[in-house]
């Protein structure tokens, strides 16, 4: 004869385990009230978010300046050095003048001398030299029959009638040569001019 199992009735006030294991405690929803913090990466609302082209711009708009400020300081520092120039260039070419200028009444009597032909022996080497050493310091003469009258080079003293081998006013003769530092006119030469023949 089988025997039968007795049947087994279970125990209600023990807990009953899910086959998933242990339940999880679930997170708080938002409905409930709960406080949920930003989300990761999400920029906070105080800090304004900045586009890249706008950054991109800002920083080409500051380039421009730097080089505007850049392009100006080169341009006063040029004009600057071409002042310093030429300033320094003045006070030689004053200096210059200052020292040789009591001198020009010397070469007058020796190209008077030259004319008259009374430069000869020693005193003809030591014109010769006193030359030299004017023309190294950078005094140059000029002022020679021939030449067209130029007012900003020469002080006509007088017309000294027509010539018709002449088409404009010419100096005919030198009185006094003229004498330049550089560009700069020193003493206008003093000459006698012709006037060309007039056109019937």
């Amino acid at each position: 004869m089988t025997q039968e199992q007795p049947e087994v009735t279970p125990d209600l006030d023990e807990p009953v385990e899910s086959p998933r294991g242990p339940q999880e405690t679930a997170a708080p929803d938002a409905a409930d009230g709960a406080d949920v913090g930003p989300i990761d990466g999400a920029a906070p609302e105080d800090e304004p978010f900045e586009e890249p082209f706008e950054e991109a711009s800002r920083l080409r708009h500051e380039l421009a300046e730097r080089t505007t400020d850049l392009q100006r300081l080169q341009a006063e520092f040029l004009n600057y050095k071409r002042r310093v120039e030429r300033d320094r260039d003045l006070v030689r070419e004053n200096a210059v003048f200052a020292v040789l200028s009591p001198m020009l009444e010397v070469l007058d009597s020796i190209d008077r001398a030259r004319e008259a032909g009374e430069l000869e022996g020693g005193f003809k080497g030591v014109a010769d030299q006193l030359e030299r050493i004017v023309n190294g310091l950078g005094l140059s003469k000029f002022g020679k029959p021939g030449d067209e009258f130029d007012p900003t080079h020469h002080e006509a003293l007088s017309h000294v009638g027509t010539d018709p081998e002449v088409a404009v006013v010419t100096c005919k003769h030198i009185a006094k040569a003229g004498y330049r530092i550089g560009d700069r006119v020193v003493r206008a030469a003093q000459v006698l001019v012709v006037d060309p023949e007039p056109i019937d």
